[in-house]
């Protein structure tokens, strides 16, 4: 999953929520380093992508990208996830997704010091170009992938995925709901369980 669902998945507390956004950058035991709540936002991290790798249906999702975009194809998913995700927002939220987002980028500016080099450096990019909220938008996931397209060394044409998305475009979202209801449930318990074997 991508970021906008591994902030989501993280329950109310503001550090796991920077542990679980920031989960990608921390390699190893480098989470030792962190506070206790980042600690477990990390491990919770870990734990989603590999519920998520093994999950049938997101194998589903992202076996329709391989043969065009190889390994990137589980980027792509992610991707592709958090933007069903952010459409449909008010299913899985009460808080509308413009406040949810800001909020999270202030959560951010508030622990600043606490943040890996990596997050410190995405985030002017990610509030400026506000990434959580715009994920809905099928012309702003498109700039993104394409953002995302100039990191790597040779073309990954990622943005290009987008018309194999609008070509399936039903199909990929009827995947996404039946897989992110199962995630839900398994990140609340995986959560619960780290928060219990940390503060207990």
């Amino acid at each position: 999953m991508n970021f906008l669902a591994h902030i989501y998945l993280s329950g109310n507390n503001e550090r796991i929520k920077i542990g679980n956004f920031m989960g990608d950058g921390i390699r190893g035991k480098d989470y030792e380093n962190f506070h206790f709540d980042i600690k477990i936002g990390v491990l919770l991290h870990r734990q989603i992508d590999t519920f998520t790798d093994n999950h049938e249906i997101f194998r589903k999702s992202k076996r329709r990208f391989s043969t065009k975009y190889n390994h990137f194809s589980g980027i792509i998913t992610d991707m592709i996830y958090d933007h069903f995700l952010a459409k449909n927002w008010k299913d899985y939220s009460s808080i509308p997704l413009d406040i949810f987002s800001n909020d999270f980028y202030k959560i951010l500016q508030n622990h600043y010091d606490e943040l890996n080099d990596k997050t410190k450096y995405l985030l002017p990019y990610m509030t400026d170009r506000n990434w959580l909220y715009n994920y809905q938008f099928l012309e702003d996931l498109e700039i993104i992938l394409g953002q995302m397209d100039n990191r790597f060394k040779f073309d990954s044409n990622m943005k290009e995925s987008i018309i194999e998305l609008r070509k399936d475009y039903s199909l990929f979202e009827e995947e996404f709901t039946l897989f992110f209801n199962e995630l839900i449930l398994f990140s609340d318990s995986k959560r619960n369980e780290l928060v219990n074997k940390f503060y207990v």
